[in-house]
């Protein structure tokens, strides 16, 4: 008798498929152990999970259900757990009635500093009329991996404040009023911007300016001049000290970023780093293996990046 291969699935960003196949591929997945649902769901048979950067979501230990019936397939699904996520690319049809029978999952937008959802999520889709997928336990305590937050309307120059939101919730926690923070290639200062609602005392670095409105903040001040060429140091002067939070969406080549972070890493204390890690045409995955690889780092796919990743250092 042998045993049930391990089932594991991975649920790429739309439009970034390409990038989680290769992901997979590189950590020894073969070709005869994956297959794709609905486009954007990699099913990998056999091999360990990976932390995969480009996945929204992974799915552990997925089970496949035969059904009876749409009835059937909810009390399966009820039997497990109470709160459960459906991944279908179109809504409605056999997999919407399914929905229809499961309880209500609140997918409310969070307001700033709302923590993650703490009561577990599982994933399911139906592969066949009469076959469910199923996984009680999965990377992403959101619905199919995408952070809802409530729209800031006021204030902000940009709408790239919402990946370092969204950056704070995968941490985990939030800068707090009080604490210093440096905010390279600040402009037009997005970022800023939301540091100082959380009550931070920040630092902008960039060549251009920021947005007037985000300059008069209380708290904001800006360093003209290069993310690569600032010194700590001075930095820390400006601030009344050394920060407690560095953050980064500079645009720069990839490779570009190790001296930056590890400039900003050796402060005693260390700082958690948010870090935009923006890629240009073909996905150079040696570099974001060598960027995973830095120790006490994090590399993901927020629901807010674009062909981008991020890296996160908790301090």
């Amino acid at each position: 008798m042998t045993d049930t291969p391990q089932v594991t699935a991975y649920l790429a960003p739309l439009g970034y498929e390409a990038e989680l196949s290769q992901e997979l591929h590189r950590a020894g997945v073969a070709e005869h152990d994956l297959r794709w649902v609905h486009d954007r769901l990699a099913v990998v048979s056999g091999p360990p999970p990976i932390e995969a950067a480009w996945a929204l979501n992974t799915w552990f230990d997925v089970e496949a259900l035969p059904i009876t019936s749409i009835g059937d397939a909810a009390r399966q699904l009820r039997d497990r757990q109470r709160n459960w996520a459906g991944f279908a690319p179109a809504p409605g049809g056999r997999a919407g009635l399914i929905a229809e029978r499961l309880p209500h999952v609140s997918g409310r937008p969070l307001e700033l500093g709302d923590p993650a959802p703490a009561s577990p999520l599982g994933s399911w889709t139906l592969l066949h009329p009469d076959l469910v997928l199923a996984a009680q336990r999965c990377s992403s305590p959101f619905p199919n991996g995408e952070v809802p937050l409530v729209e800031l309307r006021e204030g902000p120059p940009s709408r790239a404040y919402r990946k370092l939101w969204e950056a704070f919730v995968a941490l985990g926690r939030f800068p707090g009023p009080g604490e210093r923070a440096v905010d390279l290639g600040a402009s037009p200062g997005g970022w800023t911007w939301l540091l100082a609602q959380l009550g931070c005392d920040v630092l902008a670095v960039d060549k251009a300016p920021l947005d007037p409105a985000v300059d008069s903040l209380p708290g904001v001040g800006w360093l003209q001049g290069s993310a690569f060429g600032v010194d700590p140091a001075a930095v820390g002067d400006r601030l009344g000290g050394a920060p407690s939070w560095v953050c980064c969406d500079v645009a720069c080549y990839p490779d570009r970023l190790f001296g930056l972070l590890e400039r900003w890493r050796s402060l005693t204390p260390a700082p958690a780093v948010v870090c935009t890690v923006k890629l240009q045409g073909v996905t150079d995955h040696d570099v974001t293996d060598r960027l995973r690889s830095l120790p006490g780092a994090r590399l993901t796919h927020l629901f807010h990046n674009r062909h981008e990743l991020t890296l996160l250092f908790d301090s």
